[in-house]
């Protein structure tokens, strides 16, 4: 069998389920586009055929070869395939993974029975004749047809579900398209019902509106008929007549009645300006209305209205105003308060706060009514007159009504508590005296602020369910901070334990100052401004009566112990007063008692230090120096020993009595400025203090300079240095703890060039003296004549200077008394030095006459350094002091020792004749002897 090449469109038999499914497949394809393509033309169809995509994709052996046996299965008569006739060609075919060879026949052709049998089958020709006999091929055959009829029995089945399924999928698809446009017409109902629904809803709005509109006038002017007999008006023939009213104002229906009045207040307050407003629009044409038309219009009703609102105004202040005035007249005759007034201690249970507190719950209630209509824009004319004609002004009556009722309260509260309050403060003063009364009015005037702010509170405050429930707020937060503070405070190591009284102590204590906080918050804002300043000038008021106790006593007072006193005690308690909103009308009383006070006390300490310290003329007495200070010393000796004296005392009043001897023995006007100083340091302005020592200082070191110029001439110049030294540093010592600069610029005017400004003054003859401009002749003069001359004044800087002035004062005259030869020597050396003069030839570097020197000196030391000591140790007690102020005289001493050393040296060099070697030792000794002497005593000092 020769072997032909395998051609397209064939599958092997032993596939029939893909070949069925490749046909089925190829038959959907063909079908589909068919179905899709079916409007097309024909010729565009044969385009298509026209087209050979083996051009595009060439096919391979195999493809070629099922493609050929699926052609001779499907065709009635065989298809020849191009193949060489010379040879066999194999076509390779895949099974089981094996290439395997595909014969064909004798003819190189394909027939149906060589296409039906199985490749397996197809073997060469040897194999394929002694394959068996007919039977067998038929056998094989049979085989293959009934498997290829169960194929297509398979594939016919599948077609007819998928036939079904694509019907079924059609009808859905339909159903679906048709549920959709249901859906859309069913959108498009629902929106036209939804439309139809809001316009019904507008319209039934409309006119529920409409209707309102024309309600409302009708039920205002039924309530002006309506409401006129119960509040006891009646309108008959166009006149109003008064009458009882048959209700009362604490009644239920009182609160609806004055809604519904003020409502038609409103409502006919706005007919009346629109129909003025018409008929200012219309013209003249309105004029011809009728009388009765315009009687029962808007006008006329207003003016009822307001009748209505007036009467219930009315009874407000019946309730009210006239229950204030009325009880008030009641105490006052009741407790005669025209011929005695009340006890402060038995203010508070008197009748002038029982009483009050018994109508303070109805006021408040009514007040309340009025306070919450007093935004609700309700204003009536109001004619008050003037100077020049009467004017009509729209005012709030609520408002009115308020001001009214709190400016009664206030003026009857004034003239029940004013006389009583100042003749409290009276008997405190006569009782206790300035200082003691100061303290206890201030305790008083803040229990009566914390007792009138309660009675307010009563009167004008807010409605008990709104204060029940602010109060139960905050006692709800100041309880869960006890339980916190308590869980923090009463833990221990071991556990926790309780502390029942003290935790009762401060559940009290914090109970009243939850109580003095609400009270503090009902008074003042958070921004700090007050909620009523009527009632805080009523406040000032009253304690006015501190200030004006207190003025008249301080007038007369020049004690600065007691001024001092005062201000501290009126400090103390402003601090007090100033803790609580409450009791700040108490703070700013104590306030300008405080600033009298300090002016007092100024005043005062001024006139002290003027008359103490800057006219200070010192007596003898006075400056009784060094006895002063030996007798002092004598009682000091006396204090320390009481039982020698047989006076026994206590250590505590010797100790005052040695203080008090110690003042005493200082200059007096040391102790005058100290004094004042030391009183008013605390109770001053810091700028006052500097100011007042600034002065104290200066006239007090002038004071000492002048005393310091007696006592050289009384007791020499050792008590001179040592009295200025001791006061100065006593001064600078009793200063520093002031903590103050001591600085000030004092201005002085100028008059050196005033002659020659008066010169061109009287020389300018055009001169302008009536101009108002700089060009003034006056003011020309006064300006070039007369000019400020500032000078800085540091008193702290001039005390030190002149202290240092003084210690080097002593420092000279002490070395001086101490040496004075050896340092004339010593000077008159060194004025030679620059001379080329020998030693010899002067007269003081002889032998004889420094060694007379030095032996003068030596005899001398010893007791005048004994007595620098004594009186040293008489004027200042502390002997670091001493030793610091003596050291530079040692030292200046020693040191001129040293260069008469260097000096009897220089002279026995040259001269040994005269300076001989005994001499020179004579000498030396001498020198050595004096400072011995000097650093033996020394440490004395």
């Amino acid at each position: 069998m020769s072997t032909a090449s395998i051609t397209s469109n064939s599958f092997s038999p032993l596939r029939p389920t893909l070949q069925s499914k490749a046909t089925n497949s190829n038959h959907l394809s063909t079908t589909s586009l068919g179905t899709t393509a079916g409007v097309e033309k024909g010729n565009h169809d044969q385009k298509t055929k026209a087209i050979s995509y083996e051009t595009f994709a060439p096919r391979s052996s195999i493809v070629r070869s099922n493609l050929t046996k699926l052609q001779v299965l499907t065709s009635s008569r065989p298809v020849a395939q191009s193949m060489s006739h010379s040879s066999k060609v194999a076509a390779p075919t895949t099974t089981g993974g094996s290439i395997t060879t595909t014969h064909l026949n004798h003819n190189g052709k394909w027939n149906y029975l060589d296409a039906m049998l199985p490749p397996e089958i197809l073997r060469d020709d040897a194999q394929y004749d002694t394959m068996g006999s007919l039977e067998t091929r038929d056998a094989h055959i049979g085989s293959t047809l009934a498997r290829a009829a169960q194929t297509s029995h398979h594939i016919t089945e599948i077609l007819t579900n998928t036939a079904n399924l694509h019907k079924v999928l059609l009808d859905t698809v339909s159903l679906a398209q048709s549920i959709s446009d249901r859906h859309s017409s069913l959108l498009q109902h629902s929106s036209e019902l939804s439309l139809s629904a809001e316009r019904l809803q507008n319209e039934s709005n409309l006119l529920e509106r409409h209707a309102m509109e024309i309600g409302l006038p009708l039920k205002h002017y039924d309530a002006v008929d309506r409401l006129g007999l119960q509040v006891g008006i009646l309108f008959k023939n166009g006149n109003i007549v008064r009458g009882l009213s048959s209700v009362k104002v604490d009644d239920a229906a009182f609160s609806g009645i004055l809604d519904d009045v003020d409502a038609a207040v409103r409502f006919f307050a706005e007919r009346k300006d629109m129909s003025a407003a018409d008929t200012t629009g219309n013209g003249a044409g309105n004029a011809s209305k009728s009388s009765s038309s315009s009687s029962s219009g808007s006008a006329e009703y207003y003016r009822r209205s307001l009748a209505l609102h007036e009467a219930c105004m009315d009874l407000f202040k019946e309730a009210i105003v006239d229950r204030i005035a009325q009880t008030s007249l009641q105490i006052y005759g009741a407790l005669d308060l025209k011929k005695k007034s009340v006890s402060g201690d038995t203010l508070e249970a008197s009748l002038i706060y029982t009483r009050f507190h018994g109508i303070s719950s109805r006021s408040r209630h009514l007040l309340n009514m009025v306070k919450e209509r007093m935004g609700n824009n309700i204003e009536i004319p109001v004619v008050k007159s003037r100077k020049i004609g009467n004017r009509s002004e729209m005012v709030c009556p609520y408002t009115e009504l308020w001001t009214l009722s709190r400016n009664t309260y206030i003026q009857n509260r004034s003239n029940l508590l004013n006389t009583s309050v100042g003749n409290h403060l009276d008997f405190l003063k006569d009782k206790h005296g300035l200082v003691g009364m100061t303290r206890l009015a201030s305790v008083f005037l803040m229990r009566l602020c914390t007792a009138e702010t309660v009675l307010y509170l009563d009167f004008f405050g807010k409605n008990e369910d709104k204060e029940k429930e602010e109060e139960e707020e905050e006692g709800q937060d100041t309880k869960e901070n006890i339980n916190a503070n308590d869980s923090m405070e009463t833990k221990s190591q071991n556990g926790t334990f309780h502390h029942g009284n003290s935790n009762n102590s401060r559940t009290k204590s914090t109970k009243a100052k939850t109580d003095t906080a609400a009270l503090a918050s009902k008074v003042m804002a958070k921004d700090g401004t007050y909620y009523d300043d009527d009632f805080q000038t009523f406040l000032d008021f009253l304690c006015n009566n501190l200030h004006r106790t207190i003025r008249r006593a301080l007038i007369s007072m020049i004690d600065l112990d007691t001024l001092c006193q005062i201000v501290s005690v009126l400090r103390e308690e402003r601090s007090l007063a100033n803790s609580s909103p409450v009791t700040m009308a108490v703070a700013r009383s104590l306030g300008r008692v405080i600033v009298d006070a300090q002016e007092r006390l100024i005043f005062c300490a001024n006139g002290m230090l003027s008359k103490e310290v800057v006219r200070f003329k010192a007596t003898p007495m006075d400056l009784d120096y060094p006895d002063k200070l030996r007798r002092w010393k004598e009682k000091k000796e006396e204090l320390k020993n009481p039982i020698s004296n047989g006076i026994p005392s206590s250590i505590e009043d010797d100790a005052l009595k040695l203080q008090m001897q110690i003042y005493e023995s200082w200059f007096p006007p040391i102790r005058s400025v100290l004094k004042v100083l030391s009183k008013i340091f605390r109770v001053v302005e810091p700028k006052v203090f500097e100011d007042i020592a600034l002065l104290g200082v200066q006239s007090c070191a002038k004071s000492l300079k002048e005393g310091s110029l007696y006592i050289e001439k009384k007791s020499g110049q050792l008590h001179c240095d040592l009295f200025l030294v001791k006061h100065l540093l006593i001064l600078r010592e009793q200063l520093s703890p002031f903590d103050m600069q001591l600085r000030s610029v004092e201005r002085q005017l100028d008059f050196s060039d005033a002659g020659k400004a008066v010169s061109r003054f009287l020389a300018n003859r055009n001169r302008r003296l009536f101009s108002m401009t700089t060009e003034n002749a006056l003011v020309t003069l006064l300006r070039e004549g007369v000019h400020t001359r500032e000078a800085p004044i540091d008193s702290k800087r001039d005390l030190e200077d002149a202290l240092r002035s003084a210690c080097n004062a002593f420092i000279e005259h002490t070395s001086a008394s101490l040496a004075g030869a050896v340092i004339t020597l010593i000077d008159q050396y060194k004025s030679i030095t620059s001379t080329e003069t020998p030693l010899h030839s002067h007269s003081f570097l002889s032998s004889d006459y420094v060694k007379a020197v030095f032996t003068r000196t030596l005899d001398r030391l010893e007791p005048q350094l004994g007595e620098v000591v004594t009186q040293m140790s008489l004027y200042m007690e502390n002997s670091v002091t001493r030793g610091i102020l003596l050291k530079p005289v040692i030292k200046k001493i020693l040191r001129l020792l040293e260069e008469s050393k260097r000096l009897v040296s220089l002279c026995h060099a040259e001269d040994k004749s005269s300076w001989t070697d005994d001499v020179k030792v004579e000498v030396l000794a001498l020198i050595d002897n004096i400072d011995h002497i000097i650093k033996r005593e020394a440490p004395l000092a």
